[in-house]
């Protein structure tokens, strides 16, 4: 017996056993890490998608109690739920930034430059009613853990509501709420921006209660991709 040998292929099938355990434990360490980031992720975009979900609820309240619609519509009359002018830079948790303005204005014609009428009037997949195009409002905005008194929620994110016209009436006025089919009804684009990058959008149209009726009328809500 060749016990050189013997030695030879006994050292070759161990190294051979210790790499594929290597290689095993490698693709276990990747796979656990790979399901934490989407837990993680899945985790931070139900967060944001309940954080805009929240910041609408509030806008509610306030929309309920304004008479005047059309004060609303053109940005005289705002929610008590504000942190400022409605525009400026404002400061994440995570210490990122967003400028409100450009958020208004990607809802206005999908660029962070100041839109011109006819980029609010131009009919597009995501805005096809041209000039009854919604031309959105900032009406509510602050961080979620300012929303109720004594800072009772814990959270990193900030929320900012946009006001609108209901974009079925075709008077081609969207700055004030019609008389006729589509009066008393708004839209609302509530949107939340969070750690790394985290960005959540929730649209909801409304209209005024039935006569004798408390609270708005939900007729419609969706996520916003």
């Amino acid at each position: 017996m060749d016990i050189r040998h013997d030695d030879g292929m006994a050292m070759v099938m161990a190294m051979a056993a210790t790499l594929l355990t290597s290689a095993l434990g490698m693709a276990l360490v990747l796979a656990t890490s790979s399901e934490a980031v989407i837990a993680s992720n899945f985790r931070d975009q139900a967060a944001g998608a309940y954080a805009a979900e929240a910041a609408v609820e509030r806008a509610l309240a306030d929309l309920a109690a304004a008479e005047n619609w059309n004060a609303v519509l053109n940005g005289t009359v705002r929610s008590t739920f504000v942190d400022g002018a409605p525009g400026g830079t404002r400061v994440l948790a995570d210490g990122s930034t967003i400028d409100l303005g450009h958020v208004v204005n990607m809802a206005d014609c999908g660029s962070v430059q100041p839109c011109a009428d006819a980029d609010m009037d131009a009919v597009t997949a995501q805005r096809p009613w041209g000039p009854n195009n919604p031309r959105w409002q900032l009406y509510a905005s602050g961080r979620l853990s300012d929303l109720l008194p004594n800072e009772s929620i814990d959270s990193p994110y900030y929320v900012s509501v946009l006001v609108g016209d209901d974009p079925s009436e075709t008077d081609a006025r969207p700055l004030e709420d019609g008389q006729a089919a589509g009066a008393g009804i708004l839209v609302l684009r509530a949107e939340s921006f969070g750690p790394r990058g985290v960005h959540m959008s929730v649209e909801m149209t409304v209209a005024r209660p039935a006569a004798g009726q408390p609270g708005l009328r939900v007729l419609s809500w969706r996520e916003v991709r």
